[in-house]
């Protein structure tokens, strides 16, 4: 990700056009007579796609990917309503 520095009073003139840049993905680090005093970041999205998400985990090594495709599940049995519905009922008294 690039970072670029600006000046307080640089940020109030450009606050737009930075703004811009860091829609881009770039991080802006505010600075007040050379020393960093703040920065602006992306903000994540809140709702990326499972793929996307599952990507992110991979990179910051929470989760590995896939050495090989997984198995087709089989489709579930169908049951008979009242069936499902007494199975799910006794396993409440457990």
């Amino acid at each position: 990700m690039q970072s670029i520095s600006v000046g307080i009073r640089e940020a109030k003139i450009n606050l737009s056009k930075l703004l811009k840049s860091v829609q881009k993905g770039r991080e802006i680090t505010i600075t007040e007579r050379g020393r960093p005093v703040a920065k602006i970041i992306p903000v994540q999205a809140i709702s990326l796609p499972l793929a996307e998400r599952v990507k992110e985990m991979e990179r910051q090594g929470w989760v590995e990917p896939l050495k090989k495709k997984p198995r087709e599940l089989h489709p579930p049995i169908p049951l008979p309503k009242e069936l499902d519905l007494n199975f799910l009922e006794q396993g409440q008294d457990s």
